[in-house]
């Protein structure tokens, strides 16, 4: 097996940690298809019951090139403000990639609101080179989604407080 491509990437945002760790990871099944509904058609829960081991799918919406994603979710801690995940079937890379998994960490800034860092790693087919302009296209979608979310929190002091 090819060694894996490892990416890690670092974001801050004036929405304190325990708020955006709440909307973003613990209820983002629910909160990203409203805010991006003309991206994310919905999140369903395939099996078990949204902790680790369970398998959730992101249908997307009409027109997108494609259908949808399955995640393991692989770690999940509210204290730590920690969530792992791997993705486990579908996506645009499916072709050239055996699995890619993630592991999300928020904590607290000096200044009242968060910084969070985000290490994905590609695990590539055998002959499968990562072309990371590809993925750079994927993360710009992922940091996309985030802001949705921090422009939700902002605009609203009282969900998820």
């Amino acid at each position: 097996m090819s060694a894996p491509v490892t990416f890690t990437d670092e974001f801050s945002s004036p929405v304190p940690a325990p708020r955006m760790f709440k909307a973003l990871i613990l209820d983002g099944d629910n909160l990203i298809p409203k805010l991006l509904p003309q991206a994310i058609k919905s999140v369903e829960l395939v099996h078990g019951d949204g902790g680790p081991g369970s398998i959730k799918q992101m249908n997307f919406a009409e027109g997108s090139h494609m259908k949808y994603v399955k995640h393991r979710v692989d770690a999940l801690d509210k204290e730590k403000m920690t969530y792992s995940y791997s993705m486990v079937e579908g996506g645009e890379y499916a072709d050239k990639i055996e699995s890619i998994s993630y592991e999300i960490k928020m904590e607290a800034s000096p200044a009242g609101g968060c910084k969070g860092t985000n290490v994905s790693k590609y695990h590539p087919k055998p002959g499968v080179v990562i072309n990371e302009e590809e993925i750079k296209a994927g993360k710009e979608k992922a940091m996309a989604v985030f802001k949705a979310v921090e422009a939700y929190l902002v605009a609203n002091p009282e969900a998820y407080a």
